[in-house]
């Protein structure tokens, strides 16, 4: 799994997420699928790698102040955006700075937005867009956010789906996150830098959540799905439009021997 990880200097979270099985037989080809946090303090030597990956098809799921705050010194060939969901700052820093967080309370306020991430208008957009591109690019994709976890490991785990990939792979794939972002080495850094930002002095393991993952999560929204659309297939076709001759695009096109 640790092969899947690209070391970049400025992009963190920065791995291919094909090579696994599919059960249309075959494999979920390599070096066409890729997932990151932002590219905004990408070095040149990292640009540089990034060109040599022929990413032809790039979603960029961050908010729009997102991307104004950390303009990203890359872009792929083609980039898939949304205008929606403009916030003020990060939630979960106003979330943080609002009330007194304890570990246990920040795990359960990252649980909840996981139920609620997989209907945001502004998500089933680029994921729709995301799905489409898919099925025509002639090079690679990327899919990224500010940390490359929770909307970038929605859509991730959601394009396994559609590939076929078995489920214990998808979360293995998904919680592979802890050891790309370098999450327990990184962990009392970020609490230091976010303590002094917030005017609070959190133990560092309220921070986890928002650096890391944790299965219960993707469980979560998975089961949303479910709950709201009865499967995830009649999310895929109901919500995203992506329909079984889309997903036979996509699978002739990113699944072989």
């Amino acid at each position: 799994m640790q092969n899947r990880i690209l070391p970049l200097e400025g992009v963190r979270n920065f791995r291919d997420f094909g090579g696994y099985v599919s059960r249309h037989g075959g494999t979920v080809k390599a070096g066409h699928l890729y997932r990151s946090g932002h590219h905004a303090e990408a070095t040149e030597a990292d640009i540089t790698k990034l060109h040599q990956l022929n990413i032809a098809l790039q979603a960029d799921l961050r908010r729009p102040d997102e991307r104004e705050r950390m303009v990203g010194k890359w872009t792929g060939e083609a980039v898939i955006t949304h205008e929606g969901g403009r916030e003020s700052e990060a939630p979960h820093q106003r979330f943080l700075k609002q009330m007194e967080a304890s570990p246990e309370i920040a795990d359960q306020w990252m649980n909840e937005y996981y139920i609620h991430a997989p209907f945001k208008p502004h998500h089933t957009a680029m994921f729709k867009d995301w799905f489409q591109g898919l099925a025509i690019i002639d090079g690679a994709g990327l899919v990224n956010c500010a940390a490359g976890k929770d909307r970038t490991g929605i859509l991730c785990a959601l394009t396994h789906h559609v590939l076929g990939v078995n489920e214990s792979d998808i979360f293995a794939d998904y919680e592979l996150t802890n050891i790309a972002a370098n999450v327990d080495e990184r962990l009392e850094g970020a609490r230091d830098y976010f303590n002094n930002r917030l005017g609070k002095n959190y133990e560092a393991d309220v921070y986890r959540p928002f650096m890391g993952v944790n299965r219960r999560y993707l469980e979560t929204a998975l089961s949303s799905i479910k709950d709201q659309c009865g499967s995830v297939e009649t999310y895929l076709t109901d919500h995203l439009g992506v329909d079984e001759a889309l997903q036979s695009q996509i699978v002739g096109r990113l699944v072989g021997d």
